[in-house]
Parts: C-alpha cells; structure tokens; sequence
C-alpha cells in the first residue's frame, strides 16, 4: 500500500472511531462534567502511549524547545473534546456529527494560509456540496429553522471547538520535525490532558466518580483508548501524508458512522429528509478523494 494509501486507511479508522465517542457521550454528557471526562480521559490516554512508545523502544523526552508546539497543540485537542460533550448534552450525535463535517471548508482555508496548499475547483465544489449537507442535518431538515438561523446551543458550541480543530491539522503538520507519531502525540494528549485538568479542577474535585453509571466508565475508557490515542496517532499519521482538506474530507463520513453507532446502541434512524442531507455529504467525500 502507498504511503498516502495508508493515510486513506487512518482516516477510515479515525472517522468511525470519533464517530462512537458522538454516541456514547450523548448519553453520558449530562451524567458527568465534560472537563472532569476529558481530563481522566487524557490522563489515561497518555499513560497508555507513554505504555506503548517505551514498549518499542522510544524515549519519552521530546526535542529540546518543542514543548511550545505541544503545548498549543493540546489545548486545541481540549477545546475540541470538551465543547464535544458540553454540546451532547442538548445536542444529537448525528447532528453534532454533521456540525463536524463543516471542519474541511476551515481546515482548507487554514491549510492554504499555513501551507500554501490550493484548492481546485473540484475540491471546491466537494467543500460546498459537504457543506450543504451538513447544514441540512444540523437545521434536521427544517427550511423555516434554516432560514431563521434556529440554530441549536450544543450545535453552536461544538462549532467553536471545530473551528479551533481545523486549525490543529495544517498546523499540526507545518510544526512537526519528523517526530515518530506515537512521541509527537503522547506530548499532545499530556498538554491537552494539563489543560483539561487545570480549566477543570473544580469539577474533578467535585465528581462523586463512583456514583457514575457504568456507561459513564465505559464511555471514558472507549475516549481514552480508542476516540484519543488511536484517533490522535491515525490523524498524525495521516496529516503526513495527505492534503489537509483530503484529511478532513474524512469528517464527512462522521454522521454516517453516527447513525451506526445509534442503531447499534439502540437508537432511532433519523428522518428521510435528513438522510438526504448525509448523502450530499457522502458525495463530497467521494469528490475529495478522486486524484
């Protein structure tokens, strides 16, 4: 498999494992402060790359002055994960996932002001397309909430975590220097996991953590191992290897695993006019991905 095969590959994985955390935290955001899951969840998180890099071999000690690059990195991870489960507790996971897929229209702006990488017509096209359909299962299929700008406070806020993260791919990738992926994301989960547990300290120590419902656990390992050290280390390991609006082309199949996760969980399909909305965004997917 070609190296940018292999990218392809890694956004596969990392869409449906961002996918399942939409779900899960659904059902648990309002059970649990966001900051004080995300802080547990990060700490995990690293202890579990830190396992794995000194398995193999590695030295956890990063490049000297490199620290600063982590650090802004982390606290772009933070912002993301929590106005994701601040959003989900008045939010749908499909609909939170479908506000995910607005990331590759401000991640190709951010990777032509960082990296210079252009947009052909065709990728334009996709972007809007994406766009559309996302808007259309945000506003779920409603015109006169769409033309009122109705638009939901959970939507709203885990907009701002989604601007911030399509500022982490280019960036991500004009800083790194040549640091083996699991190194590079260890340091970003701590520095996210510091930033999480110092904005959120108050709720750490407020948490009765065991009267939390055991969906609530599940739901913390789940982000720990598979919605942080494998989504964090597959994005690396992707945005080293592809345009970084063909990364985040991979939002868009976000709402589509959502579903999945849904009806695997025991929800309910959305309506029939919204579907329409995920096929659009399907079709951009599609669209990015052709060379």
């Amino acid at each position: 498999m070609t190296p940018a095969g292999r990218g392809h590959l890694a956004m596969l994985i990392w869409s449906a494992g961002v996918a399942g955390s939409f779900a899960l935290g659904q059902r648990v955001a309002n059970d649990i402060s966001p900051f004080a899951l995300n802080a547990v969840r990060f700490w995990l998180a690293a202890l579990l790359l830190g396992a794995v890099v000194r398995a193999g071999g590695g030295r956890l000690n990063p490049r000297l002055g490199g620290h600063w690059r982590y650090a802004i990195l982390g606290a772009i991870f933070a912002l993301y994960f929590i106005t994701m489960f601040e959003g989900l507790k008045t939010a749908s996971s499909v609909s939170i996932a479908a506000v995910l897929t607005l990331t590759p229209i401000m991640s190709g702006f951010f990777g032509w002001v960082l990296l210079r990488q252009r947009m052909t017509s065709r990728m334009a096209l996709a972007l809007a397309l994406g766009g559309a359909g996302a808007i259309w299962v945000i506003f779920k299929a409603d015109l006169q909430a769409l033309l009122a700008l109705d638009l939901g406070r959970g939507e709203l806020i885990f907009f701002v975590g989604c601007f911030a993260h399509a500022f982490y791919t280019p960036f991500g990738r004009m800083v790194n220097r040549g640091e083996q992926p699991l190194l590079y994301t260890f340091w970003v989960v701590v520095y996210a996991a510091i930033v999480a547990t110092a904005f959120g300290l108050s709720d750490l120590l407020a948490t009765d953590w065991f009267a939390l419902p055991l969906l609530a656990w599940v739901t913390i390992a789940y982000t720990a191992v598979a919605a942080t050290a494998m989504t964090a280390s597959t994005l690396l390991y992707a945005t080293m290897r592809l345009p970084s609006a063909k990364v985040m082309a991979y939002t868009y199949l976000t709402p589509s695993w959502a579903i999945a996760w849904e009806l695997a969980l025991g929800g309910s399909p959305p309506a029939p006019l919204v579907m329409a909305g995920l096929v659009l965004t399907v079709t951009a997917l599609l669209l990015l991905l052709r060379e």
